[in-house]
């Protein structure tokens, strides 16, 4: 039986996000190449970005890390740090909390963003460096790159693809690709 060897392509230095003509809900992502299509917020692409506006920052990012559903998939080839999903994990909205715009546990019954959903948007979550440094209230939080509803709905700010897609640009993505909205 021959071996297969997987080699992995060099990492990815830019992903651009555009928004798609005729529909500002809509937009493209191209990396290396290769375009796929994705849904952004319901705002479409805001460069003066606020919490609760349903707008996609428009900016330069870079990916942190990426939390993955460990229950639901094996942990995806990938460049990035990776983190499992654990029950408790949350992320802060609140633009009076300390904790504004960063990952935090929850007990039942407290609010925020709880990164275990019954549906599968969350199963692969790659976080990006949006309003991290320095982290302004109200200035926008989880925002993130995961998966899209089966019609492409809008997102809440995020910009969100199929499965297939995530998992193969998560095989080229690193800290020091560059995200580019707008």
């Amino acid at each position: 039986m021959p071996y297969r060897i997987f080699v992995r392509g060099r990492p990815l230095s830019l992903v651009r996000v555009n928004r798609a003509a005729g529909n500002p809900r809509r937009g493209w992502l191209t990396a290396d190449g290769w375009t796929i299509p994705v849904a952004l917020g319901r705002g479409g692409i805001k460069a003066n970005k606020r919490e609760g506006d349903g707008g996609t920052p428009r900016g330069v990012f870079h990916p942190r890390q990426l939390w993955w559903r460990a229950d639901r998939h094996v942990r995806p080839e990938t460049l990035l740090p990776t983190r499992p999903v654990r029950p408790d994990d949350a992320w802060c909205e609140d633009p009076a909390s300390r904790h504004y715009n960063r990952a935090m546990r929850l007990v039942r019954g407290e609010p925020g963003d709880r990164l275990t959903r019954e549906d599968h948007l969350y199963d692969f979550i790659v976080e990006i460096d949006h309003n991290t440094r320095p982290r302004i209230a109200g200035r926008g939080s989880a925002v993130f790159l995961h998966l899209a509803r089966a019609n492409f709905s809008p997102t809440a700010g995020c910009v969100s693809m199929t499965h297939s897609a995530m998992l193969r640009l998560l095989r080229r993505m690193g800290p020091q690709t560059r995200i580019v909205v707008g």
